[in-house]
């Protein structure tokens, strides 16, 4: 497909989700119109990159559908100068986002369990000049305490509850969004860091399936 074919196709996911109402803010929107979702997808599956769909990416991992993110984006409420971390970010997608939702002078870090994710992320990061995200391997329900404290923390895994770690590495007045319930079906969770203490709010329009959060405070 045509790299004019892709674009074309870019606008009208973008306008998709803003009709949709997944999308509200500028920052977002920007961010998806500039992101190429097509260079975080599978080469087979790049005929589909475009359409409001999860796609297959390794080992049995997933890319969420586009309207998911933009629901988590905007919950998020991240911006310009913030450094924000993301559990699981797989292919790097979400995390070409955030870059263009901080900007030059935010910073966005990713932790990813599965090396060959890992490595394809930074791979693709790197081939469009992304150079305000750096990724770890490991078990991204503890963080990255070497690059805390965060402003934001967006969680792209299922889990059976926020893992402490992650409230821990919030700085004073941030928040943390992650889908939270069984292994089937989850909720958006927001918790805010108030004076010390958590302050938790569900996104109640709709439920979601999230491939689960491994490692210590994941499922066995």
């Amino acid at each position: 497909m045509k790299e004019m074919d892709f674009e074309m196709r870019r606008k009208q996911l973008v306008e998709h989700l803003k009709i949709s109402g997944a999308v509200k803010s500028r920052a977002v929107e920007n961010a998806f119109a500039k992101v190429k979702r097509e260079l975080f997808v599978p080469e087979a599956y790049s005929a589909y990159a475009y359409a409001d769909d999860a796609l297959p990416t390794q080992l049995g991992q997933t890319i969420s559908q586009p309207s998911t993110i933009a629901v988590m984006l905007e919950l998020l409420q991240a911006g310009g100068g913030m450094k924000i971390l993301e559990v699981g970010s797989g292919s790097g997608y979400v995390l070409a986002l955030l870059s263009g939702i901080v900007g030059e002078n935010g910073k966005v870090v990713g932790v990813e369990f599965l090396h060959e994710l890992a490595e394809k992320s930074r791979e693709s990061l790197a081939n469009e000049n992304i150079e305000n995200v750096k990724v770890f391997e490991g078990d991204g329900g503890k963080g990255v305490e070497s690059e805390a404290p965060f402003d934001r923390i967006l969680v792209s895994a299922a889990c059976p509850f926020v893992p402490k770690p992650l409230f821990d590495q919030l700085k004073e007045g941030g928040r943390i969004v992650a889908p939270v319930g069984d292994k089937h079906t989850q909720m958006l969770q927001v918790m805010k860091k108030i004076k010390g203490k958590v302050f938790k709010e569900e996104y109640m329009e709709g439920y979601f399936v999230f491939v689960p959060l491994r490692g210590e405070h994941g499922w066995k």
